[in-house]
């Protein structure tokens, strides 16, 4: 695996995509509506190459997105859903376009995007962003809390999502099983819903759908 500050083609191309987004001519916030299709699956690849905006007091930040798992309502045993509506998952009820962030074995916050129309208890948990892969470091970097759980995906959060027009072409995305969902079952842990892509197997900055 690259070292964090090893640069490479790939590396180069997102950090180039990243600063481009910052150009409000380039970048469009990504609207609620777009999240509220029932299709989380298909919703979680999309996702991929789309920038994570943080603003703190520190300043603003913009990263590509690497890597993610799509959980898929009550029937999806490897979902928290999966148990019905609680107090906890109730956030997961609400039309998508708003974050779910919850404490992994009291250490890691989990931030997750709700997805699906009112009604539907559906998430993409983002587990990676280029340079922070692991979804604990990711949080960790961008001082990403429970603070922010039930907030709208919107610039009043200081969270949310920017479409600068690339798209990961598709011959470069992998599938795998979503991890640390044994408990699932064999049948819902095998599910191939984590998609991620390699950074450094990016050919250029603007490369297309292929």
């Amino acid at each position: 695996m690259m070292a964090p500050n090893e640069k490479s083609p790939g590396r180069v191309a997102l950090r180039a995509m990243t600063s481009a987004a910052t150009s409000s001519s380039v970048a469009r916030i990504i609207k609620a509506s777009e999240l509220q299709i029932d299709d989380t699956v298909s919703l979680a690849r999309w996702l991929l190459g789309k920038v994570l905006v943080r603003t703190t007091a520190q300043g603003r930040e913009r990263h590509v997105i690497t890597e993610v798992e799509a959980y898929d309502g009550e029937r999806d045993r490897a979902c928290h859903a999966s148990k019905g509506r609680t107090k906890r998952t109730e956030v997961m009820y609400q039309p998508g376009g708003i974050w779910y962030v919850y404490l992994c074995y009291g250490v890691h916050e989990m931030l997750n995007l709700v997805t699906g129309p009112a009604g539907y208890p559906a998430a993409v948990l983002i587990r990676g962003i280029e340079g922070s892969q692991g979804p604990g470091r990711l949080t960790k970097r961008l001082a990403i809390s429970r603070t922010l759980n039930g907030s709208v995906a919107t610039r009043a959060s200081g969270l949310w999502l920017e479409d600068d027009g690339f798209t990961i072409p598709r011959r470069l995305i992998k599938a795998s099983p979503r991890i640390g969902v044994d408990y699932a079952g064999p049948v819902w842990a095998r599910k191939p819903w984590r998609f991620y892509f390699e950074p450094a197997a990016l050919p250029s900055v603007g490369a297309v759908d292929l």
